[in-house]
């Protein structure tokens, strides 16, 4: 990692609120930490990169985030090591995927320097934010959007980088039900479905609300093409046990190239477990349902970890997965093992955030 170039302005809350929070009982995504970061792309350069407490923006109604859609984020997590130490995981993955989503969006990029060192910096003033609890975590969130003040269809020429955070609990409580979605597709071929952009989620809102007035969790994406090969769940990648090998979508441009899905097929791949990354329709998983060779289906994802699946509706046809699982809890106890130092990071994932 180069040397830090920048300072950072510290600005530190004149009162702490984490004795509001009731950290037995988490909700995702409700409590924000005491601080975040902010940086401006102004005049070609990246300036005034602060931490300062967690606030209200206060911006123009013209600015063109809003008006146009120029707006990215990530998801990452802190974890709070066996020794006392924090940690985030793969913080250089999410810095290179949300440059990803820049320059697809024709937007600024952001230096590492400001992204993983402005993360640990902030993490570090907020360490006691990150969760003592083994689940639980301290999600982080990176967003960077259009501030130009003009109704007009052009790239913007500033942008406002900001990091915050949230301790978290696990996503999922527990296996989730999925409904595959026939009437909509989510990403298309050749478009964006790759990137984490904000205006890749709104569209699904509406399906989220329908599917869990119906009890079902999340929903599961086919392909915008034929309509019969699975891309994707609504908040996770997706991964199918049939027999002993494990099949997941390859990453495309309809696909996101999830960093838990990556450490998955690498932990699979160490375990000598058989993975494939290619197409795989609806009418394969019912056909290996009916011949009782699927054993295990499950969502990975930064909010969702590893999420076993406990039932997949299709068109009137219900598929319920075995309750007895060998893969799932097998990559939650690895994961967790490496995530919460419990031992060594063979494969450097973890950046340790110094006090």
């Amino acid at each position: 990692m180069p040397a830090t170039t920048f300072s950072i302005e510290i600005e530190r809350c004149k009162q702490s609120r984490i004795h509001e929070v009731d950290f037995e009982h988490l909700v995702f995504g409700k409590e924000m930490s005491d601080h975040m970061l902010v940086a401006d792309f102004k005049d070609g350069t990246w300036q005034s990169i602060r931490i300062v407490p967690y606030q209200p923006l206060v911006l123009n109604p013209a600015v063109s985030g809003l008006h146009y859609g120029q707006a990215i984020f990530e998801g990452m997590k802190a974890y709070r090591l066996q020794n006392g130490k924090i940690a985030i995981f793969r913080i250089k993955d999410h810095w290179e995927r949300m440059n990803l989503s820049a320059r697809r969006l024709c937007m600024a990029e952001i230096p590492e320097e400001i992204f993983v060192e402005g993360m640990k910096q902030l993490v570090a003033l907020d360490k006691a934010w990150v969760p003592k609890q083994e689940g639980s975590a301290l999600y982080i969130r990176p967003l960077m959007f259009a501030t130009d003040i003009y109704i007009g269809m052009k790239p913007s020429d500033s942008y406002r980088f900001i990091i915050f955070t949230c301790p978290a609990p696990p996503y999922y409580s527990g296996a989730v039900h999925t409904k595959v979605i026939t009437q909509y597709v989510r990403a298309c071929p050749l478009g964006v479905g790759y990137i984490k952009m904000a205006g890749n989620y709104a569209p699904t809102l509406l399906i989220a609300k329908q599917i869990r007035a119906e009890g079902f969790h999340v929903a599961l994406w086919l392909d915008a093409k034929e309509r019969k090969y699975i891309e994707e769940f609504s908040t996770m990648n997706a991964f199918f046990r049939i027999d002993d090998t494990v099949i997941t979508p390859p990453a495309s441009k309809t696909i996101l190239n999830g960093v838990t899905r990556r450490s998955v097929i690498q932990l699979l791949k160490d375990e000598g477990i058989k993975v494939e990354e290619r197409p795989i329709s609806i009418d394969e998983i019912i056909e290996a349902h009916k011949k009782g060779r699927l054993r295990e289906a499950f969502g990975t994802g930064t909010a969702a970890s590893v999420s076993p699946v406990a039932r997949i509706h299709y068109e009137g046809i219900d598929i319920y997965l075995p309750e007895e699982q060998e893969y799932i809890p097998m990559l939650r106890e690895k994961l967790d093992a490496i995530r919460y130092g419990k031992v060594s990071d063979p494969y450097g994932w973890l950046t340790i955030v110094d006090a």
